[in-house]
């Protein structure tokens, strides 16, 4: 078994791509996960995933915007993921939501 440690950079950087892409993926399959139960669950959603993905672009140079960044995430414009698929949140998922909001990666 390879030690992680013994992982050329290069090809950790290879398999963290694949990982993310099929991560992107997986959300993208079932966009009727909410982005709340998301965020209450695991404190990131795919709108952290696009700040963090237009940070990293931009880190970079690359002129990429939020919504830019999110559609890349949705895998469509966020307009339209949100009246196709985003549900209205309940008073109990917002009050877990104000909770988790707080243990947010940045």
């Amino acid at each position: 078994m390879a030690d992680s440690r013994q992982i050329e950079p290069s090809t950790r950087t290879e398999i963290e791509a694949e990982l993310f892409r099929k991560l992107m993926q997986h959300l993208q399959k079932y966009p009727e996960v909410q982005n709340i139960e998301l965020m209450n669950l695991a404190y990131f959603c795919r709108n952290c995933f696009s700040k963090w993905y237009m940070n990293a672009a931009q880190s970079r140079g690359i002129d990429l915007d939020y919504d830019q960044a999110r559609e890349i995430v949705y895998g469509m414009p966020y307009d339209a993921y949100k009246s196709a698929y985003q549900e209205k949140a309940t008073a109990e998922q917002l009050e877990q939501f104000s909770e988790s909001q707080g243990k947010a990666t940045e």
